[in-house]
């Protein structure tokens, strides 16, 4: 949740007239918008079928809790991730996973800080082990009654029964940093802290670069806090679950109150009383563009990879405590890929923003990949055979620092190609409008 569409929206003037689309013929906007409203509604369906099997499984462990029904909770989660990571591309463009004005908010609600938030403090929700090695107290598990969070403007929400109403009221009570919902909160209770190295104290939570945190089975059967935390997991699945279908629902193909509706929208295809929800292409064309590039430049780029190896911060990778984060950068640019390519799981869609480039920008687009997808690679091959990614951006490790600041400066470049990609539809983009404002200062 490092970015915010209001932050976006804010830094870009929209040119809505339609005249000035004026370089793509209007029938290949048309198709080219289809593309992208197809892939996001294949895309958002499997992620919403697997965070129902995550559910399916965090019941299981509640019903059952062993070895066995934990571990098949943690492999759901890294499951549900796969499909999940790669909806992200979606985000910052007016639609309905994080729209903040307008209709399309009023419809769906702005789930995106419920469903992804991070990075979360986790000693809001459950004991971490602090600088004594002692475990923490005053958090959501351990408390009853009123709890009030930490931070600004806070307000007491009543825990003594943890629902999916509850969790909501909680999240980002009192700051971005108080999540309580989505699959952050939901890793940690499944994984517990992971700090692998020394970083400003000497870390004795676990240890080495291949372990991931080690929450032990006790915290889910004989502990005496057991069933809060499954009351929690239990409560926590269900609002993601419910959460995720809202915005799966936006893309339905056929409308029936706010399913459907905003993807007829995007299309044109509305009628009657809800014509005047439709969105004039200009308008489309131009958040979807300028989100894309704030997405690969100023989120994953930035926010995701730049915040936590320049830091460096284990606390700043987006899943730190299963060690996922590599599959989170590895799906997030292949939604990016997806979008631009105008394909899906490998396969053709239709016709891509790609495709209307001319052939210059296109050669250009095709080398950052290539180099992108070259050390993304080596990420992944380092995070499954000797050091996952906390490790990676320790500065003793220096040339896997090194690949992933050189992955961060070709996805900055990636988003500032979105540039060109306007360019071809008669949109008139700068590197500006595709940086956010509010980015997170880092050198390097």
């Amino acid at each position: 949740m490092r970015l915010t569409l209001k932050r976006l929206v804010a830094g870009i003037a929209l040119a809505l007239s339609l005249n000035a689309l004026a370089v793509v013929p209007q029938d290949m906007q048309q198709a080219t918008l289809t593309t992208y409203a197809t892939i996001a509604g294949a895309n958002y369906r499997d992620a919403l079928k697997d965070t129902k099997a995550l559910q399916s499984a965090v019941h299981a462990l509640a019903e059952r809790p062993g070895a066995g029904t934990l571990q098949a909770a943690k492999d759901a989660w890294l499951a549900s991730r796969e499909s999940y990571g790669t909806t992200e591309v979606f985000r910052l463009s007016g639609g309905p996973i994080d729209a903040e004005e307008g209709w399309v908010a009023r419809a769906y609600g702005n789930h995106e800080g419920e469903i992804n938030a991070w990075p979360l403090d986790e000693s809001m929700i459950d004991y971490t082990t602090d600088a004594r090695y002692q475990h923490t107290h005053g958090n959501i598990i351990d408390s009853t009654g009123a709890f009030t969070p930490g931070g600004e403007d806070t307000k007491p929400v009543d825990v003594t029964t943890i629902t999916p109403e509850v969790l909501g009221a909680l999240n980002a009570n009192g700051g971005e940093a108080n999540v309580s919902t989505g699959f952050h909160a939901i890793e940690f209770l499944l994984w517990g802290q992971d700090q692998d190295y020394a970083n400003m104290i000497e870390d004795k939570v676990t240890h080495g670069p291949m372990t991931a945190g080690e929450r032990p089975l006790s915290d889910f059967t004989t502990d005496k806090l057991a069933k809060r935390r499954l009351q929690y997991l239990v409560a926590a699945a269900d609002k993601l679950v419910d959460d995720l279908a809202v915005v799966a629902g936006a893309w339905d193909e056929q409308v029936d109150g706010n399913n459907g509706l905003y993807r007829a929208a995007l299309l044109d295809r509305l009628t009657g009383r809800d014509k005047e929800k439709d969105i004039p292409h200009a308008q489309a064309f131009k958040q979807i563009f300028a989100g894309m590039g704030v997405f690969s430049k100023s989120e994953l780029a930035n926010e995701r990879i730049a915040v936590a190896v320049l830091t460096p911060s284990e606390e700043d990778e987006h899943s730190c405590f299963s060690d996922n984060t590599h599959r989170d950068i590895a799906l997030n640019y292949l939604g990016i890929k997806n979008v631009l390519l105008g394909q899906y799981q490998g396969k053709k869609v239709g016709p891509s923003f790609f495709d209307q480039l001319p052939a210059a920008e296109q050669e250009k687009v095709k080398g950052l990949m290539a180099d992108i997808e070259k050390r993304i690679a080596a990420i992944n091959e380092l995070a499954t055979t000797r050091m996952h990614f906390d490790y990676q951006i320790h500065p003793e490790n220096e040339a896997s620092v090194q690949n992933i600041v050189s992955l961060k400066n070709r996805l900055r470049k990636l988003g500032d190609q979105m540039v060109a990609v306007a360019k071809a539809y008669g949109i008139s983009l700068t590197t500006d409008d595709v940086t956010d404002t509010g980015e997170t200062q880092v050198g390097g």
